[in-house]
């Protein structure tokens, strides 16, 4: 009798290359990312509240820019094409961290670099679930993230070693980031071949109305739980102010990335090896409590141990639900309409995001941190509670599946 091939090696090679891909993007983006904040504070007198405005701008513009580059995938039938210029241009922008004398170019930087995402993002995602077969989907993007995150831990303990021997110079490291960008966008430009178009499938435009219907209720149901997620789950930049205000020294801030994202990196293909054989709906569930638990900790802690032990546990809550969401976007839309099916989700998480790290910021400048882990947990509680009903009504199933 033959053994089953275990899924992990059953995952095409253009995964992989995408993934490794993303971690060298990743690597290149956390060398200047896990130093930013303090940058904008520290050096150029720039108030928490206005880094907390700047990163949900800049990542609410990578995911709305998503719904521009998804539709077009779609339209043309071609993902590759727009994820190769999208790495690039993110490639493109780090030298501007470099040189940046006031806040006004490092704003810009952020933002074009944060373009480049968005216009790679959904086309990327889209060519994964192209590739990957049904059956080892979650697996599949499981993988690109595990991949990503391992990209996400590299690039901050780089950013370490390299303040720490070059005496704390941001510019050198941020000069440093260029190079693992560049090989991204080698890599896969020369590295991935995307499935051929269907023989005789037709292009329409994919924001036709009769398209538009096309993605069901299901589908909308998983763009609002993620814009849920969202909205419980402000910017990370605030895990590094919270390092600092902590009394973290700044060479070793960076840490906290490098936690957050060590436990991110090994629990997101093990947690989606397992959303294909589980509900959907627990998983998301367990998530949230996860999420709830990093917020607690991170407002009670007063030194390094205990913010490291919030970190993991918002690492450990990513891990779980950030490659699920993407797996249920693919099972829950047509394949030709996959690349405007991610943009969509994206946009609706981007207005989240926005919303969540202004108000983060606010109430982080007006009444302390706590107040602004406190909040998060309150959320994510609340939309526990809303999983929980919908869960319920979905069903009248002993153990409904949001599959």
């Amino acid at each position: 009798m033959n053994k089953p091939v275990s899924p992990r090696w059953s995952i095409p090679r253009g995964v992989w290359i995408l993934g490794f891909v993303s971690m060298l993007m990743d690597i290149s983006s956390e060398m200047i990312h896990s130093l930013l904040p303090l940058f904008l504070v520290g050096t150029l007198g720039i108030s928490v509240l206005a880094v907390g405005i700047i990163e949900g701008l800049a990542e609410a513009t990578a995911l709305i820019v998503k719904v521009f580059s998804g539709v077009l995938s779609d339209y043309l039938g071609r993902r590759k094409g727009l994820a190769v210029l999208g790495y690039a241009l993110g490639a493109c922008t780090k030298p501007l961290f470099a040189v940046a004398s006031g806040a006004g170019l490092v704003v810009a930087a952020r933002l074009l670099d944060r373009v480049g995402k968005g216009i790679r993002g959904a086309p990327r995602d889209a060519l994964v679930a192209d590739l990957a077969p049904p059956e080892v989907r979650g697996a599949a993007f499981g993988l690109r993230q595990s991949l990503d995150t391992v990209g996400a831990f590299v690039g901050p303990l780089l950013a370490v070693g390299l303040m720490l021997a070059w005496g704390n110079d941001y510019r050198a490291v941020f000069w440093c980031a260029v190079v693992p960008g560049m090989l991204a966008v080698a890599l896969l430009l020369f590295g991935v071949r995307e499935p051929a178009p269907r023989p005789g499938e037709a292009r329409t435009n994919p924001i036709r109305r009769d398209n538009l219907r096309r993605l069901g209720a299901a589908y909308w149901w998983v763009v609002g739980i993620g814009a849920i997620f969202t909205l419980a789950r402000f910017s990370e930049a605030f895990l590094v102010l919270r390092a600092q205000q902590s009394g973290v020294a700044v060479a070793l801030v960076p840490l906290v990335m490098v936690a957050m994202n060590l436990v991110y990196a090994g629990s997101a293909y093990p947690f989606g090896w397992l959303s294909d054989r589980m509900s959907h709906a627990s998983l998301l569930a367990l998530g949230l409590v996860m999420l709830i638990a990093a917020d607690l900790v991170l407002a009670a802690a007063t030194a390094l141990w205990p913010l490291l032990a919030g970190v993991a546990l918002w690492g450990l809550h990513m891990g779980m639900t950030q490659g699920l969401l993407a797996t249920m976007v693919a099972d829950t839309a047509p394949p030709d309409l996959r690349g405007t099916a991610y943009g969509f989700f994206n946009l609706v998480s981007g207005v989240a995001m926005l919303a969540a790290s202004g108000l983060a910021g606010w109430l982080w400048d007006q009444h302390g941190p706590q107040t602004s882990f406190h909040a998060g947990a309150v959320y994510a509680f609340i939309a526990l509670l809303g999983l929980t009903v919908r869960w319920r009504h979905l069903a009248g199933e002993p153990k409904p599946r949001l599959r």
